[in-house]
């Protein structure tokens, strides 16, 4: 019972152990928020990258593609069993695609990836990130008449609202007036046409490569459809909207290679039709997705007696709980890897998921250390009472307390500031992650920098996850710490002889 009264009585009176316990609820406040934002960093991270790609990726080793991918679908679907929800077959092949921005070219590699619309949508959330309400719930690769979203439908979740007023136009109505504007530059090539220079500085490098005829009119007609990643038609403008360079109704063209010997290159004029944004920049400003069929017509990868096209791939999507990388090895054994690549979406993002995990390592260390250095000053402040309260020892030791007892107070208030400084840590930090994004709009709009700017970080709040067993083992490693600094102190004053502690001057 003394134990527990002196130990009291030290927390009310020896106000220096406050920095220990300060200490110690800083320590465990940061690593509870910083584990929080990373721990929600990554489960959105992973969620939008398998959100675009399988949980399995079936790959051709050529970029020709494989033939018959009904048959290889039919054989993955005999392996693989009832793990399997949807399957989808895809053509990916490195691009050029050129943009008419008022006369001149704007060229970007781009990847082009042809896919089916009836079952892409069961492989992957492609759906969700698309800009045009009829077109999530069912993708149609033909101009729409309009109603394209106006606004970042993400930062309007989070009470912001980034505001696209191009996209009031987009569609036909965008369509038709591009076609108007492009007459009109014709009829005036028409009135120049004596002036070499001026022809030439007017001319327009689409204009050559367009249907002509009276059977083509581009206000009411267009080109096989493609949908292109916000991220290569759009940018961010210094006073925070959304601008773009194209938009649904506008035409580009594509340069891509036709799969045949000796390789040929060949280019293609598409309408766009919509845009999609997954908030993950290596995917919105790469990415332009097509009708499959359209794309193994224009890269002969269809045979002609049987009329059956090549993939260079097969994206597989799995029920909730199979385990990806068993299926995965079961389909390796299947198919020659001289031929194939099977791989996990983690396997496909593996260098990125390695580099969060690490660097979430890394920091728990670092902050980890905040308490270490807590735990120093708590040895440093034990060592100090036991000094002062030498001739208390002895007396209490005189009077029949064991050595085991004397220890125990000392473990005891040991224990009772870990529990103190990791409780308000804990408390402290909860509070600060339930308010983090509005904690860092605040200190946004002092320092006049964004804390959090979405342009990098691809989120527009900072998104956090408290996870129990964290917080549990960071509570548990900060009490372990300050029982643990006070185990030496507490043995000294154990071992004090009551003659020599009485005589203590």
């Amino acid at each position: 019972m003394y134990k527990l009264l002196l130990c009291l009585r030290y927390l009310r009176t020896r106000y220096i152990a406050l920095i220990s316990i300060v200490s110690v609820t800083l320590g465990v406040a940061t690593m509870i928020v910083v584990n929080s934002v990373m721990a929600g960093f990554t489960h959105e991270m992973q969620a939008r990258l398998n959100g675009i790609l399988g949980d399995l990726v079936f790959e051709s080793r050529s970029m020709d593609g494989a033939p018959d991918a009904a048959a290889h679908m039919a054989k993955i679907r005999e392996i693989a069993g009832d793990s399997i929800v949807g399957i989808s077959p895809t053509v990916h092949v490195p691009s050029l695609m050129y943009i008419d921005v008022n006369g001149q070219l704007l060229t970007k590699q781009v990847t082009l990836v042809g896919i089916d619309p009836a079952t892409y949508a069961s492989v992957s959330q492609f759906g969700q990130y698309l800009q045009h309400p009829a077109n999530r719930q069912q993708l149609n690769f033909q101009l729409r008449a309009g109603g394209y979203d106006t606004f970042d439908r993400q930062a309007v979740d989070t009470g912001q609202l980034i505001e696209r007023t191009q996209m009031k136009t987009a569609g036909w109505p965008r369509r038709r007036e591009m076609a108007r504007q492009k007459q009109e530059r014709r009829q005036l090539q028409q009135r120049l046409a004596l002036d070499p220079s001026a022809q030439a500085g007017a001319s327009n490098p689409f204009a050559t490569d367009q249907p002509s005829g009276t059977d083509f009119d581009p206000a009411t007609e267009t080109h096989v459809g493609v949908v292109l990643g916000i991220g290569t038609c759009g940018y961010r403008a210094a006073d925070g909207s959304d601008r773009f360079v194209a938009l649904p109704g506008d035409d580009v063209r594509i340069s891509f290679p036709k799969a045949s010997l000796p390789p040929e290159a060949i280019s293609e004029h598409y309408t766009i039709v919509d845009l999609y944004e997954s908030k993950m920049s290596e995917y919105d400003s790469n990415f332009v997705f097509l009708p499959l069929a359209n794309l193994q017509a224009s890269r002969g990868m269809i045979d002609p007696e049987t009329g059956i096209g090549k993939f260079t791939s097969i994206q597989i999507k799995l029920q909730p709980g199979a385990d990806a990388a068993q299926v995965r090895d079961r389909l390796r054994n299947a198919f020659p890897a001289q031929y194939y690549q099977i791989s996990t979406w983690r396997d496909k993002q593996g260098p990125l998921l390695a580099a969060v995990q690490m660097e979430t390592a890394v920091l728990n260390v670092l902050l980890f250390m905040i308490i270490a250095v807590a735990g120093f000053g708590i040895l440093a402040i034990f060592y100090m009472i036991v000094v002062e309260k030498t001739r208390d020892i002895g007396i209490l030791k005189s009077l029949g307390a064991s050595g085991y007892g004397v220890m125990g107070i000392f473990l005891v208030y040991g224990l009772s500031l870990g529990i103190v400084g990791a409780g308000a840590g804990l408390a402290l930090g909860l509070a600060f992650e339930s308010q983090i994004n509005q904690i860092a709009d605040l200190l946004g709009r002092v320092t006049g920098q964004p804390v959090f700017d979405p342009s990098v970080y691809y989120f527009y709040k900072i998104p956090t996850i408290v996870s129990p067993f964290t917080v549990s083992w960071i509570c548990v490693g900060a009490i372990s710490i300050a029982v643990l600094a006070s185990v030496m102190p507490a043995r000294r004053a154990a071992r004090l002889h009551p003659v020599r502690a009485l005589r203590y001057e």
